[in-house]
């Protein structure tokens, strides 16, 4: 009986140690995968190539002339349907006071200037991506009156002496100011008229000021008397009295989503963009 007991004994240990030994291995081939587990879900993100999510997801600042305003807008919306990953913010201004703060550090991808010194200015220093300079679009230079005048019939009329205020972009930063300048001199009026000039910061500013009538005229982009009802225009002044009204952009270096930034500059020369800035009255270039 004793005998039978002992190997009896003798086999119940075994049967639990072959056990523990099972649970055993169970258990570490259990922690071995969630480690594995764990260590693969922390490392996929440093897995993923930065660039493609840097590109796929990327936020863009514009610095454009205001008279782009609508248009941009209109193409910034078709731009973001192809591309839902892309965020276009616009900073819109006088193209050179866009210029001075790119100078000064502020953060831009692209420029779009209302005259090609500005973009010039930037090219010399070397800050634009090589290869993407271009010319977005061309304008024509107006003279606007409110709705209700009727008797401003050319830019001669404005020496009259009923003519008080005429409205006109500061010609140190804003394009349309010089290219007004440059046809008001040619017209030699520009200093009989001198004195009853009211400068402003930017176009879209000296198309306010004849719409609320505390201007009786003013020089501004076909394209911007185009959007008002509450002006109408006089006289487009010929081209060959100022320098041409071109639209240059290019994409920053500083940008630091520059395959992006090149990417929406490409777009901006195609027929997509050229079709709503045809739309909104510019000339294609």
């Amino acid at each position: 009986m004793l005998v039978i007991y002992y190997q009896a004994s003798i086999l119940q240990r075994k049967s639990l140690m072959n056990k523990f030994s099972m649970n055993r291995r169970r258990f570490f081939a259990f922690v071995g995968a969630a480690v594995a587990g764990l260590l693969l879900t922390i490392s996929l993100p440093f897995m993923a190539p930065s660039t493609v999510v840097a590109q796929s997801n990327a936020t863009l600042l514009v610095s454009a002339a205001a008279s782009l305003k609508e248009a941009m807008e209109e193409i910034k919306t078709n731009y973001q349907q192809s591309k839902p990953g892309v965020v276009i913010n616009y900073n819109f201004g006088a193209s050179g006071a866009l210029l001075q703060q790119i100078q000064q550090g502020a953060p831009a991808d692209v420029f779009i200037s209302a005259a090609k010194k500005q973009v010039d200015t930037l090219d010399q220093a070397g800050q634009l991506v090589p290869g993407t300079r271009g010319i977005l679009a061309r304008n024509r230079l107006v003279l606007i009156v409110p709705r209700n005048v009727t008797n401003v019939t050319s830019f001669f009329n404005l020496t009259r002496n009923d003519i008080r205020k005429i409205a006109i972009g500061e010609p140190r930063s804003v394009p349309a100011g010089q290219y007004a300048e440059q046809v008001l001199k040619q017209l030699k009026i520009y200093n009989k008229i001198k004195p009853k000039f009211v400068f402003t910061n930017n176009v879209r500013q000296v198309l306010a000021a004849v719409e609320s009538g505390n201007a009786d005229a003013g020089l501004v982009y076909r394209t911007d008397a185009a959007i008002s009802n509450k002006v109408k225009t006089v006289v487009s002044a010929s081209e060959t009295y100022h320098s041409p009204i071109i639209y240059p952009m290019a994409a920053l270096k500083q940008s630091k989503n520059q395959q992006a930034a090149r990417e929406f500059v490409q777009y901006l020369s195609g027929d997509q963009s050229k079709a709503v800035l045809k739309k909104y009255g510019f000339l294609l270039p």
